[in-house]
């Protein structure tokens, strides 16, 4: 018997005044398979791993506690003020004080929350990386893995906000230090975790304490390099001076000497979300839905990734972010998502239809429940029940669609899934070191054609054909479909000069926007020792 759902909008009184998150609607009816408080087995395949348990464990949970894959934090403001995303304002659903507006906007100031929160999530995780490092407790790889971890925590913050203070101490302060000296820390921490003091005219971490054991849950050489090379990528952002070269030497080195490839044909995993009874659903997923799925923790792509696990590593909730209430009964949820990110219209349309990337990327068109059956939205205006993704979105605020914007279905889902999902985030892969050297070397000929053979490399991975010429446009593209939701395109955005120009429902804004502001909470406990970054 098709099972019949029924939208009870018990609060449908209130939507103009609670937020988001308050799930103010309530789903009541049968599911396709019941739920007894217990993960469902929906299959032989396992899910995201936790990560091992040693002596630096407590500084590596620091990656799942700092907003890496969740709502509210650095993939938020990372992803929100981007071209790629935004939150929009459904009446009372979503306004949350504008936060997201201003956000996709750049109109957020100081007291922004989000970027608030941020700040103190990047110093409680540098925080346990100085403790662990204070312990005595480390052997000489990890030191150095601490010291690399530390790094990549400080680079965030180098990106983000600039100038702040360089804290390698438990219980000391210090001072708040320029965009430069904060790069030259970074640097100089990955050069040390390496055994390296440069990368030119040669990388060679062969004397690094590091190895190149593979364990995508730590750090070894190759990710070393791997975060190297992002840093080097946008020093010129940064500091003002290009290190095209070192990118390019780093980004080689992981892509010639590692032991990891791209997932294309034949690079498989059983798909989690496979609803036996819909024959459209694929029973596996391949290449690059592989990379992304409930089951990655193996994927020979990923260098480096954060492990997630909805028991024992919690704080994923992409789907919970971006689904329709609605989508509960799809992938019998065992919670009501929250209707909140979509993709951008001019984002989504980027791709070629025949590219495997947006087919695994977003999540568009009519949804229907465990059984094939379609979905109703009880609540919709316009005389439409029926569950529909669209592409477009009517507008950013203050009556957004219910339905509109493609649905970020990149990391995708399982059956009965909790609100924490099981997917390891990416940290470094080996399709970002492709493109990578594929950008240093074009901008070090000054000729965008040179970056062909690697950016063919990746298209082939996705299905399109070559290209024949490349100007720094298309590039930017290419690499804006390839890394959808892995909190590159800001830096991208900045790097190739395109962070400030209008988009949608976005203005120009000015090029202080660049750095978020210094929290104004952590500028009035500083006694005066921190101060506010130009513009804010």
């Amino acid at each position: 018997m098709k099972n019949i759902y029924k939208l009870f909008l018990m609060c449908c009184a209130l939507l103009t005044i609670s937020a988001c998150t308050d799930l103010d609607e309530v789903l009541v009816g049968e599911v396709g398979a019941p739920f007894n408080g217990e993960e469902p087995n929906f299959g032989d395949f396992d899910g995201g791993g936790s990560g091992p348990s040693d002596a630096v464990a407590s500084a590596f949970n620091q990656l799942r506690e700092s907003g890496s894959a969740n709502h509210g934090g650095y993939f938020s403001i990372q992803s929100v003020s981007t071209d790629e995303m935004a939150v929009t304002q459904k009446g009372g659903d979503w306004y949350d004080g504008g936060i997201w507006i201003d956000m996709h906007r750049h109109t957020y100031g100081p007291s922004n929350g989000p970027i608030t929160g941020t700040w103190g999530a990047q110093y409680a995780a540098i925080g346990a990386c100085n403790t662990a490092l204070a312990s005595g407790d480390l052997d000489a790889n990890q030191t150095a893995q601490v010291r690399a971890l530390r790094a990549f925590f400080y680079y965030r913050l180098l990106d983000l906000y600039g100038r702040v203070k360089i804290v390698t101490t438990p219980g000391v302060d210090a001072p708040q230090s320029t965009r430069a000296q904060v790069f030259a820390f970074v640097e100089s921490e990955l050069l040390a975790s390496l055994g390296m003091s440069s990368v030119l005219p040669v990388a060679d971490p062969s004397g690094s304490a590091l190895g190149t054991s593979v364990d995508p849950y730590r750090i070894n050489q190759f990710a070393a390099l791997g975060l190297l090379a992002k840093v080097y990528m946008n020093a010129e952002v940064y500091i003002g001076a290009p290190k095209r070269a070192e990118a390019a030497a780093c980004a080689d080195y992981v892509i010639s000497n590692s032991p990891y490839v791209l997932c294309g044909d034949g690079c498989s995993v059983p798909n989690a979300a496979k609803r036996p009874s819909v024959e459209t659903d694929p029973d596996v997923l391949e290449g690059y839905a592989a990379v992304f799925a409930p089951n990655n923790q193996d994927n020979p792509e990923i260098i480096w990734s954060i492990a997630y696990d909805n028991v024992t590593g919690a704080n994923m909730n992409f789907a919970q972010m971006t689904l329709h209430y609605s989508s509960q009964f799809t992938w019998n949820l065992q919670n009501q998502p929250w209707n909140g990110y979509s993709a951008l219209e001019d984002f989504y349309n980027s791709y070629e239809s025949a590219d495997k990337r947006k087919a695994a990327n977003f999540i568009v068109g009519p949804q229907s429940d465990y059984e094939g059956s379609v979905i109703l939205d009880y609540a919709a205006t316009g005389g439409d029940l029926a569950l529909d993704y669209t592409t477009d979105i009517n507008e950013l605020e203050p009556n957004a669609s219910r339905k509109g914007g493609a649905r970020l279905g990149k990391f995708s889902n399982r059956q009965g899934q909790r609100d924490n999902m099981d997917n390891d985030y990416p940290i470094i892969r080996l399709a970002d070191m492709y493109l990578i050297r594929a950008e240093a070397a074009a901008r070090i000929a000054g000729n965008w054609s040179v970056a062909l053979p690697d950016v063919n490399t990746i298209r082939a991975r996705a299905g399109v054909a070559p290209l024949t010429a490349l100007t720094a446009d298309e590039f930017l593209a290419e690499r804006g479909r390839e890394m959808f939701m892995e909190v590159t395109r800001r830096q991208d955005l900045i790097r190739f000069g395109k962070f400030n120009d209008a988009w949608w429902e976005k203005p120009t804004s000015a090029a202080f926007r660049n750095v978020f502001p210094i929290p104004q909470e952590q500028i009035d406990a500083s006694g005066g020792s921190l101060t506010q970054n130009p513009g804010y």
